[in-house]
Parts: structure tokens; C-alpha cells; sequence
């Protein structure tokens, strides 16, 4: 029972990161006018203090209704414990962790670019933005810490950690972004036993089950090679994590079911979309959005059982 109320509050949670994603992208539509072309672009600051003014109030009114609507939503029907922690680091291969570390990435990206649309200079924008996004996740890991049913998860924390500092550590070190995570999905057989837990339509299967979930670091090579080289600036190199035969949060109850968990390993190229220029907004928006999905593209499988080419890998 306490494996499927966690496991239901977890797939809440993903639900919660995207419409915090989406929300923010709402809001804050003017900042995509603003390119993550690092600090050679633009070396100081000169921030417009109406546009700072009204993000911040934007920001804050937005941050304020979605902690107190989560507790609404969620906690303020439950008898409040003292603080505790609760390890899940064992649960779902590891996937739900890189699903946190994801979306404080794309958090903070999408608040260092709305800071820069305000003026503020890249170096200041990856710091602050990687703050925002860092902070934007952890009202949700400060009420699990007092929720009978839960507790604070330490591996959650490090997972939003290392999402916003992947953004803002890249800034400081070569100002630019350079290894972007992303995500992509394919349906599985697994979501049909256990549909409450696993999603019952597509739109619930993808933030769902985890076992069509891979998540990617995609490494733009152009980028660390020489100036002036002729690598084409579209074409990355991904790296892909996944797994399958998870129907169970815990091993111990997947085994006790019958399955068993096999982790998979993932190469292939990527479709780089961060340099096409446009003025046209809803363009730009769509491919703001579209820089944190990989494409569908070959990809080569590798898990104990197989290795496996895959011509074209969702």
C-alpha cells in the first residue's frame, strides 16, 4: 500500500514539473526572445527595471499560488508528522531521479532566459536561473518531509541539485550550453497491468511509466572541437539511460510479480535545434520546448541481455 501511495505521489509529482514547465514557459513568453548564447554575447549587465519588476512579481505571484495550491491540493488533508526523510533511491531503476534532475535543468533554463530577457547578463542569469529552478522543486521535498504517507527524499534533492547546476556550472565554465539532458518515449506492454500506477492513455503512460522512458545527455561536439572546425553545427552525440520490466516500484515486489528489471545503455546522433534563428515567436517557443525532447533517430541498444540497433528509437 505504501509502495502504490508513493508511487501515485511520484507520478503526481511529474505531472506538477511539467505544468510548472509549461506555466513557466506561459509566463514568462516574452524572455524567448532571448538566446542562451552565453556570456560572449553579452558580458554585462543592463538590466530594464520595469521588465525585472514585472518578472519578479510574475515569478513570485506564480511560485506563491503553486506551493500554496499543491498543499491545498494535496497535504492539507493529512495529519502533519515531524520531518523525515524516506530513501526511494532503490525504487524505479534510478529513471524517476533523472526525471528531477530533467526538469530542474529545463526549469532553470527557462528562468535564466526569462532573467536575460529582464537584462541581466548571462553569468548572473545561469546563477539565479539555476537558484530559480533549484528552488521552483523544493517546496514539494519540504512538505514530503512532514506527510505521514512520505518523507523528504535525499535523492530527490541531489537530483534537482545536479539538474540546476548541469545549467548554471556550464555558463560558468564555457559559457554556453554545451550538454543538454532530454527525454524521449515509446509505449510499452507494462502500463496494461498495472494501469492506475503505469497510465491508462498515452498523455498518463509518458509521464508515467517509466519503463518507455529514456532519458539522454546529447553533447554538441561542435562545440568542443578547435574554432573554425567543420563539424556540423545540427549534428550531437547522445547518450541514453532506460529501463524496462518495472510494473513495482521496489525489486523485492517486481520479483515477487514475476519481473525483473533490466537497465539499458544508449547511443546515437541528435538533432540540435538551439541554432536555428527565427523571429517568428511561436516558432521560437516550439523549438524552446523541443530542445529538451530528443527527436526520433537510430539509436544503438545496449543492455546485459542484447545489443541492438535500433533504424529509428523513440
Amino acid at each position: 500500500m505504501a509502495e502504490f501511495l508513493y508511487g501515485t505521489w511520484g507520478s503526481f509529482k511529474k505531472h506538477l514539473f511539467l505544468l510548472l514547465f509549461l506555466l513557466t514557459l506561459l509566463l514568462n513568453g516574452k524572455s524567448l526572445m532571448a538566446q542562451e548564447t552565453g556570456l560572449k554575447a553579452q558580458d554585462s549587465s543592463n538590466t530594464d527595471p520595469e521588465r525585472m519588476k514585472t518578472l519578479l512579481y510574475v515569478g513570485g505571484a506564480g511560485y506563491t499560488t503553486g506551493c500554496v495550491g499543491l498543499y491545498a491540493l494535496w497535504y492539507s488533508n493529512q495529519s502533519a508528522t515531524g520531518f523525515h526523510f524516506f530513501n526511494d533511491n532503490r525504487q524505479w531503476m534510478l529513471i524517476d531521479k533523472l526525471g528531477h534532475a530533467y526538469s530542474a535543468f529545463h526549469l532553470s533554463r527557462t528562468s535564466a532566459s526569462a532573467l536575460q530577457w529582464a537584462g541581466m547578463s548571462s553569468r548572473k542569469a545561469g546563477v539565479y536561473g539555476s537558484l530559480a529552478g533549484f528552488m521552483a522543486m523544493l517546496p514539494i521535498e519540504i512538505m514530503d518531509g512532514f506527510a505521514p504517507a512520505y518523507g523528504a527524499s535525499p535523492g530527490d534533492i541531489v537530483a534537482n541539485s545536479a539538474g540546476a547546476l548541469l545549467y548554471g556550472g556550464q555558463l560558468l565554465l564555457w559559457d554556453e550550453i554545451r550538454i543538454r539532458p532530454k527525454f524521449s518515449f515509446h509505449t510499452t506492454g507494462y502500463a496494461a497491468i498495472r494501469p492506475n500506477t503505469l497510465g491508462n492513455n498515452l498523455p498518463a503512460q509518458i509521464l508515467k511509466d517509466y519503463n518507455g522512458q529514456t532519458h539522454w545527455f546529447s553533447a554538441d561536439l561542435e562545440k568542443f572541437l578547435p574554432e573554425g572546425n567543420k563539424f556540423p553545427k545540427w549534428l550531437n552525440l547522445a547518450a541514453g539511460y532506460g529501463a524496462e520490466g518495472m510494473v513495482y516500484g521496489q525489486p523485492e515486489e517486481n520479483h515477487l510479480a514475476g519481473y525483473y528489471a533490466v537497465k539499458q545503455f544508449y547511443f546515437g546522433p541528435d538533432i540540435d535545434l538551439s541554432g536555428i534563428k527565427t523571429k517568428n515567436r511561436l516558432v521560437k517557443a516550439l523549438l524552446f520546448v523541443l530542445e529538451g525532447v530528443r527527436l526520433p533517430s537510430p539509436a544503438l541498444e545496449i543492455n546485459k541481455n542484447r545489443i541492438r540497433l535500433h533504424p529509428v528509437y523513440f
